[in-house]
């Protein structure tokens, strides 16, 4: 995925940066096919990137070489305004996917360093690159005589242009109209305003976060706190690393660390001590310098003048231009299904809690900061077995395997291990895949697999991450075949024992590779519109969610299990474990999620302030009262200086569309391998191989024959079953 910045950056004349992620669409990036070495230097002979011999200076050079190429590109096509019979695609569109793929695969390949060996690319040279590279694409989509060009093309009636070419200019000319280029000077003037002061808000409030974020920190000294707690965290939270088990151990508010100290940390104080630090980061509890209630203020409220100079009632509904989910009455409907039927269940859950963690000495009222700390001891309790243990099962080898197969069973390719690529750790593999329908010699794709952690090296945020680096996109024009970078944080081979994943581990894996699916098998021939470019932000993450839900069918656990020394597949006892696992305190879940979406979507169209917004909300979601101090809004970061605003909920909609699209399989018999393989060729057919050249909802309909419905994920997650019996 692409590095995250908020809002649009104007150029020096009526050009916009398009940000790789934005509230709209999310553009990977699309890269290049058939070069020579002077026009890419990072690439070898045979058109791979040379990891072996990479190096800070040759990217900053050659990221400043393509940046210049591309900016005089896009000036001397501008003159061509005014040439008779222009050909928008010959005389603009292509030229420019020719000159903007080198730069783009310079960018990748500088960002997959970035997320895998942080020794070869330290942020800040990284960000250096990343910032020159946007400022130069600027003009992409920010071209007044381009866009003008694409709406006159899309518009002219007698043109005779392919269904991908409309599309491309409907992006085109879409992304032109939020970049404000309809807008008359003086408009556009307040506009270019709108966007600046956006951005300067959101790196004001950026900066805001990230020293209040840094500045708490809890030293635990007593060995009893840390005894029940995971091998990998305790090392992660050593202050000595020779000495991880025998303390003093840093607690930090650091995703991969608040997240796992919550669930097992046994001293309720400490946790209500970390909590309290958690949720009132950037508020007036705090000192000054990062008090954020007022950038947050002035940030939506900018936001929403911005979205009315394009003629919009407010910013939320300038979103829903560029999502699945079409307009916020189909959204909030949606959101209210799965609401109705989740929060009388988060009450029956939060009785049964409240019982149990009595009936083991608790004699207090449940808080916020007791609920991951009781529900994962719950959950531990109705199981026979360890989730520790479970790790024994799941050797990365194995896992791979199984998940390779079904792969290619569902989709007819084959995956096959490559020694010819440059690689930039030894732990690094690389892989063809070959479409069966087609040549078996000329692969269609390749990854990277990175799949260790190994400490500072990698990049890190949350506490089981994986990322897709985009080196290069489909290009028929470039000739040029996608090329992406998997990178994890899996724990490393010791000795002769393999790295042995938790299930976590193994939900991240299967997400990732259908995130990758959908870059990888793509058949598209524009760039622009290629995998996962030009697809609605709700409709992003839906090949995600999409493997995921086959990790609940016990002959899926079987096939990518079997234990390190034993070789035996999971038990079916464990993989029942798993299936309940997956219920286990699923109305609380979605009711947070459904909260925080509905939170978003109203903070960007109402000019209430945020204070009364979340006292009204909270209840609606939660059976749990809201806390005093708990003042979450001034910490959303994701919508503050991330790009999730007013597209928070865009998980939760790829989540649902997932789970519908995954009931198609549940309804042929999985021993129906025909049935099964048809139905997977009609899924690559649509989800896998259009990308963003149609709508989504319009994806969805060819593949399922009608419109998405919510009753898919609350199935999935056993809601309705409960809500049913809870009304009894």
């Amino acid at each position: 995925m692409a590095m995250s910045f908020c809002g649009r950056i104007v150029s020096t004349q009526r050009n916009f940066l398009k940000i790789p992620k934005r509230h709209g669409y999310i553009v990977l990036l699309p890269e290049i096919g058939e070069e020579s070495s002077e026009k890419n230097p990072l690439l070898k002979d045979d058109n791979l990137p040379e990891f072996n011999t990479i190096t800070i200076e040759k990217c900053i050079a050659a990221i400043g070489k393509q940046t210049v190429e591309f900016e005089e590109k896009m000036k001397s096509l501008e003159k061509m305004e005014t040439k008779k019979d222009l050909d928008v695609f010959k005389d603009w569109i292509h030229p420019i996917e020719d000159t903007y793929l080198p730069l783009e695969t310079t960018w990748g390949t500088a960002k997959t360093l970035y997320f895998g060996n942080q020794s070869l690319m330290p942020t800040k040279y990284y960000m250096s690159i990343h910032e020159r590279a946007t400022r130069a694409i600027a003009s992409k989509y920010g071209s007044v005589p381009l866009f003008k060009a694409c709406e006159e093309a899309l518009d002219n009636k007698n043109l005779k242009l392919t269904h991908s070419q409309k599309r491309v200019l409907t992006k085109y000319v879409l992304e032109g109209r939020l970049n404000g280029l309809q807008l008359q000077d003086k408009e556009f003037e307040k506009y270019k305003d709108d966007l600046m002061y956006i951005l300067s808000k959101c790196r004001e409030y950026k900066s805001k976060y990230e020293s209040s974020t840094a500045a708490y920190s809890m030293t635990i000294q007593n060995k009893d706190i840390v005894i029940d707690f995971p091998e990998d965290f305790v090392r992660s939270i050593a202050i000595d690393p020779t000495r991880p088990f025998t303390g003093p151990w840093k607690i930090t508010l650091k995703p991969y660390i608040l997240k796992p100290f919550m669930e097992y940390c046994p001293d309720r104080e400490l946790r209500a001590a970390v909590w309290d630090a958690d949720v009132i980061r950037c508020s007036t509890y705090q000192e000054w310098s990062v008090q954020a209630s007022v950038t947050l203020e002035e940030l939506r409220g900018r936001r929403i003048e911005q979205a009315k100079r394009l003629g919009y009632k407010h910013f939320t509904e300038m979103s829903m231009e560029t999502k699945m989910a079409g307009n916020l009455e189909n959204l909030y409907n949606t959101l209210e299904t799965l609401r109705n039927t989740a929060l009388p269940v988060q009450k029956q859950e939060i009785a049964s809690l409240t019982e149990f963690a009595n009936e083991r000495g608790f004699n207090d009222n449940l808080r916020v900061w007791d609920i991951a700390y009781w529900s994962r001891k719950q959950r531990r309790s109705m199981s026979n077995c360890d989730e520790n243990e479970w790790r024994s099962y799941f050797p990365l080898p194995t896992v791979l395997s199984g998940l390779f197969e079904h792969i290619e069973t569902l989709f007819n390719v084959k995956i096959v291990e490559s020694k010819r690529a440059d690689i930039w750790h030894k732990d690094v593999r690389f892989f063809d895949i070959f479409d069966l329908k087609e040549s078996s010699a000329v692969p269609i794709a390749n990854f990277y697999l990175d799949p260790y952690a190994r400490g500072a090296e990698k990049y890190r945020k949350e506490q089981d991450s994986g990322w897709m680096s985009t080196i290069k996109s489909k290009s028929k024009i470039c000739n040029s075949t996608p090329l992406i970078a998997l990178i994890f944080n899996f724990p490393p081979p010791v000795g002769d024992k393999p790295s042995l994943l938790s299930f976590k581990d193994v939900q991240i894996l299967f997400q990732k590779f259908g995130h990758a699916l959908q870059h990888l098998l793509t058949t598209v021939e524009y760039s622009d519109i290629a995998g996962l470019s030009f697809v609605e932000w709700d409709a992003v993450f839906v090949c995600d969610y999409f493997m995921e839900n086959w990790l609940y069918e016990p002959f899926m656990l079987q096939k990518i299990s079997g234990h390190y020394e034993t070789k035996q597949p999971l038990p079916i006892e464990i993989i029942e474990e798993i299936r309940k696992m997956r219920l286990h305190f699923a109305g609380y879940k979605l009711c947070k999620e459904l909260y925080l979406s509905h939170l978003d979507l109203e903070l960007h169209s109402s000019g209430t302030f945020w204070v009364p917004m979340m006292k009204r909300l909270w209840p609606m979601y939660f059976a749990l009262p809201l806390e005093r101090r708990d003042v979450h809004v001034c910490s959303f970061e994701a919508i503050w200086s991330g790009n999730w605003a007013a597209a928070y909920f865009s998980k939760i909609w790829s989540e649902m569309i997932a789970a519908d699209l995954y009931t198609a399989f549940q309804e042929i018999e999985f021993d129906d391998k025909l049935g099964q393989k048809e139905m997977g060729t009609r899924f690559r057919d649509t989800f896998l191989s259009l990308g963003g050249s149609y709508p989504a909802a319009e994806v969805f309909r060819m593949f399922r024959g009608r419109d998405p419905s919510p009753q898919a994920l609350l199935d999935n997650l056993g809601l309705t079953a409960r809500a049913i019996k809870e009304a009894k």
